[in-house]
């Protein structure tokens, strides 16, 4: 006999939204008043800074910060929008540059993790936990909880999301004024087909990390091409000289 099931209601805008506090809120239940997020953002660019950023949203209303979302889901004007809320209402925030020659010196995930821990030593006043992206980070003498996807599930986490994409994003667009040809204002740095056309064609510029593959191969070609070029230009082809008047 079949049986039928009443049709699964999908949650309505407003119940999604509010699913994102969700976490925070059961937090505060136990006890946890400053629960902060942490994240980061451009740790698979092959190009620019890694930009660590935390955040604690107050409680309430007021921390109910309109069209926040994961930064990857927002568009840019959306994001600069939701940066400018988030520094007005948060109970503490902060963002931390990692330059490029950091990644190249310690590694990817070393730096990452040590880029999150500044971020979180740096909010004032401290937060009593910590939310932190996808996998967790050591060293912050308070409770923590890696969440998956949690810049999608928290809002802390996603407000920390957005106050690290835009501060990069702006550091990129002022890397695009000092190297044009790779169009930086573009890509942000990532390795998109143009912007390894471009690493191709110029080859590496002070802010590519040399670390990654795509960068050293351009690397290495590009010295291979002015090694040749250095050779050519000192070689002396006398084969047309003349003495007196007569060939040799």
């Amino acid at each position: 006999m079949a049986v039928r099931t009443a049709p699964q209601r999908s949650p309505a805008p407003e119940d999604r939204s509010d699913a994102l506090w969700d976490m925070e809120r059961r937090l505060r239940r136990r006890g946890f008043t400053a629960v902060a997020g942490a994240d980061e953002a451009g740790r698979g660019a092959c190009a620019g800074p890694l930009v660590a950023a935390a955040c604690v949203l107050p409680a309430g209303r007021r921390g109910r910060v309109p069209e926040l979302a994961d930064s990857k889901l927002l568009t840019a004007a959306a994001r600069e929008r939701v940066y400018a809320e988030v520094v007005e209402r948060a109970v503490a925030w902060s963002v931390v540059v990692m330059p490029v020659p950091d990644l190249d010196a310690r590694g990817m995930h070393v730096t990452n993790i040590e880029a999150l821990r500044r971020a979180v030593w740096l909010l004032d006043p401290g937060a009593d936990y910590v939310l932190t992206d996808g996998f967790p980070v050591s060293g912050l003498a308070r409770p923590t909880l890696a969440v998956w996807k949690g810049d999608r599930v928290a809002a802390c986490v996603a407000a920390a999301s957005v106050l690290a994409k835009v501060t990069r994003d702006r550091i990129m667009l002022d890397l695009h004024e000092r190297f044009p040809q790779y169009d930086f204002a573009v890509h942000k740095g990532y390795i998109t087909d143009a912007h390894s056309a471009a690493l191709d064609r110029h080859g590496p510029c002070p802010e590519h990390r040399r670390r990654f593959v795509n960068v050293a191969r351009a690397a290495a070609a590009h010295a291979g091409r002015d090694a040749g070029l250095t050779a050519a230009a000192s070689m002396v082809d006398d084969g047309s000289m003349r003495i007196s008047g007569e060939p040799r």
